[in-house]
């Protein structure tokens, strides 16, 4: 289980997957991008849109249950995609790396880039923006939700009129 939690609101997701497609711009066109769903949909969009790129496919292995890593289990293959060449993978994290070379395999010839990278699994994706330490979990946008939060001087007590 993570030590750390490290949250990321959509307006640094969208910074941070544009700052992927500026890196990226260099080795474009690309013929097409294959987003790892589900993580992958949100940063391949914005990197789409910003490297001009109309086809989009998408892989989809489940490898998490919640904070657990299980056993990879494709569930839709980027059939278009062929064996990648001319196409580039987005996702939003590599972490154990488990996910990455599943998806390597399937498609050898294709460039991967990631928004943020763990060390165990960054030597495995040729471009990412964002290191993050090993135990850091990730909390995308979509898995949270703004809350109240009570000030640090009152931990442990209710809030006043509560």
């Amino acid at each position: 289980m993570a030590t750390h939690y490290y949250t990321v609101s959509w307006d640094q997701l969208h910074r941070d997957s544009k700052a992927l497609a500026w890196r990226l711009n260099a080795l474009a066109p690309f013929d097409g991008i294959v987003a790892i769903t589900r993580g992958g949909l949100i940063p391949a969009a914005i990197v789409a849109r910003e490297l001009e790129c109309r086809l989009i496919e998408t892989v989809s292995i489940v490898t998490y249950d919640e904070e657990r890593i299980g056993k990879p289990t494709i569930t839709k293959p980027p059939t278009a995609a062929g064996d990648g060449a001319g196409f580039l993978i987005i996702d939003d994290l590599v972490d154990t790396g488990t996910t990455a070379r599943e998806v390597r395999q399937l498609l050898p010839r294709a460039h991967f880039a990631t928004v943020y990278a763990k060390p165990a699994g960054k030597a495995l994706v040729d471009t990412f923006i964002t290191e993050v330490s090993q135990d850091t979990w990730i909390l995308f946008p979509w898995d949270t939700e703004p809350q109240f939060v009570a000030p640090i001087a009152r931990a442990g007590t209710p809030p006043r009129g509560a």
